[in-house]
């Protein structure tokens, strides 16, 4: 089975969406690297390569034309792919029904890397015809002020969605904010009601939170068996880790998760067919920990030293945002 690493992202702050242009991931068992290994400012990779050793960043580009087993599939164009699927759908909808999808965003503060994310969504939203609305509140605001700006976005049938931007200000209680976003708009799916059905077999949520979404998605365009493979999920937080995990389990993965608490967390990983790491931990998972013929997604962000210079490795998930407005449309109107 050859060996692959798909390399997807959402911020540690937000774990949610984030632009398209990533540094790709590579393991590198050589090298003892950790997961998030900086290579360019380049879109998400699916890389396959043969034998135990995984390549690093310097090789597997020159791979590709002369080791007819090693394959970079770009996640770019399946951004791309499904963007054009959305936008068709969408004039299909517009033309039989009239209708025009709406997606509010709610930000609370300026933070820079917030409002970088909140143009990012409004720029999607754009390139396949769904209406954005934006709603602004400084940081000193209260939260009956914010909860009063969800409650006429609820009541907008102009309105289809609503995202609040995280992280919220420190004096702020995000559960009570985030429940109040009504569950048929809650477009993240942070609401208990859906993450709660998510939980429950039988059940379906209306929506699913957007980075493990868009996991689960990639792995199916890319053929990823995921059906009584194992997989380990590092990390469990409420926005990825824990419905990550709960995805997997519903493809009938059986799925173990990795935490602060759990002891030799190398030896249960490197027992995956599937990891999904969600953590904001540089350096944390190794080339020892992967066993040959795994699937690695990596979605977390950490700062690198890019030639002496310490940056904020770039998120990407304007392709995980499009995973997010394909549920939102397929929920909604299909």
């Amino acid at each position: 089975m050859a060996s692959m690493l798909l390399s997807d992202c959402s911020t540690s702050a937000t774990a949610r969406l984030v632009p398209l242009q990533r540094r790709i991931s590579v393991l590198t068992s050589q090298l003892r690297s950790q997961v998030s290994l900086p290579w360019g400012a380049v879109s998400p990779r699916l890389v396959h390569s043969s034998g135990s050793r995984f390549q690093s960043p310097c090789t597997v580009a020159s791979a590709m034309s002369t080791d007819t087993s090693a394959k970079i599939i770009d996640g770019k164009s399946v951004a791309k792919q499904i963007r054009d699927e959305i936008a068709g759908e969408i004039v299909k909808l517009k033309d039989a029904t009239g209708v025009v999808p709406g997606l509010a965003v709610v930000l609370v503060g300026s933070r820079k890397d917030s409002q970088t994310y909140v143009r990012n969504k409004k720029k999607a939203c754009e390139a396949v015809g769904i209406t954005s609305y934006e709603a602004n509140l400084p940081d000193d605001s209260t939260e009956e002020e914010v909860i009063k700006q969800i409650s006429l976005f609820n009541n907008d049938p102009s309105v289809h969605g609503i995202l609040v931007q995280l992280p919220l200000p420190r004096h702020m209680n995000e559960e009570n904010i985030l429940n109040a976003v009504g569950i048929e708009k809650d477009v993240d799916g942070f609401h208990p009601l859906n993450i709660g059905r998510l939980a429950m077999q039988g059940r379906e949520s209306l929506f699913v939170p957007c980075t493990p979404k868009g996991c689960i998605e990639l792995l199916h365009r890319y053929d990823v068996e995921i059906k009584g493979k194992r997989a380990v999920v590092i990390g469990r937080s409420n926005i990825v880790g824990m419905p990550a995990a709960l995805l997997l389990q519903r493809a009938n993965a059986t799925v173990s998760i990795v935490h602060s608490y759990t002891k030799n967390p190398e030896e249960i990983t490197r027992q995956a067919d599937i990891v999904i790491t969600a953590v904001g931990v540089a350096n944390l998972v190794r080339g020892s920990w992967i066993k040959p013929g795994a699937v690695v997604i990596d979605v977390g962000i950490n700062p690198v030293d890019v030639r002496n210079s310490l940056s904020l490795e770039p998120s990407i998930a304007t392709s995980t945002f499009l995973f997010l407005i394909w549920s939102y449309y397929m929920n909604c109107f299909s």
